[in-house]
């Protein structure tokens, strides 16, 4: 994999978590228990890479994605993400472009440098560039206040995520914390 890609060169293929002991875990309101509630996951991930993709003088490299997560061992998903990351060299910027099919559109960005092995991409904090948009029910109910997202590439040529979902609720006074963690290893490519 040439450099054009930056730090999105090492996640390159196909990525999976087969859960467990080690495995993903999501800490989030369950509405079934009215509680929150800490739940394990596996999770499959596929990154195929693209580009150049040209914005005028502006040049992007990127990874095409999908990720599945599934609990135990359901048959289907709980939660599914389509999107790209995009990586400019020129000036350091990371992204990350993601649908939910459950109403809600991320853009998440930052800067970091080519070799990097951990970065953060953001969205949503007041002044940022980077945005959330989600449908009117989540708007009234459970609303994206913020959304970050550190990945870090292990020596091993393993990688990881930690994110940090900020929820306006109606169930919880103040903000909650949604969080979800995973550590990836190479299945294929």
């Amino acid at each position: 994999m040439s450099n054009e890609w930056g730090p999105l060169a090492a996640l390159v293929g196909e990525w999976e978590n087969k859960g467990g002991e080690d495995g993903g875990l999501d800490v989030s309101f369950s509405h079934s228990r009215d509680q929150v509630w800490n739940t394990p996951y596996r999770e499959k991930v596929t990154f195929k890479p693209f580009g150049p993709v040209e914005n005028g003088s502006q040049v992007l490299y990127g990874l095409d994605y999908k990720t599945a997560m599934w609990r135990d061992d359901e048959e289907n998903p709980f939660h599914t993400e389509v999107g790209y990351w995009l990586w400019d060299a020129a000036t350091g910027e990371i992204l990350r472009g993601f649908v939910v099919p459950r109403g809600i559109t991320v853009l998440a960005g930052g800067t970091t440098t080519a070799d990097a092995t951990t970065f953060t991409m953001t969205a949503g904090a007041e002044g940022s560039p980077y945005r959330i948009g989600e449908n009117t029910y989540l708007v009234d109910n459970a609303s994206t206040v913020s959304y970050e997202s550190t990945i870090t590439i292990h020596e091993d040529g393993s990688w990881s995520y930690a994110e940090v979902t900020m929820l306006r609720m109606k169930e919880i006074e103040g903000l909650f914390a949604h969080t979800d963690q995973n550590h990836m290893v190479r299945s294929a490519g």
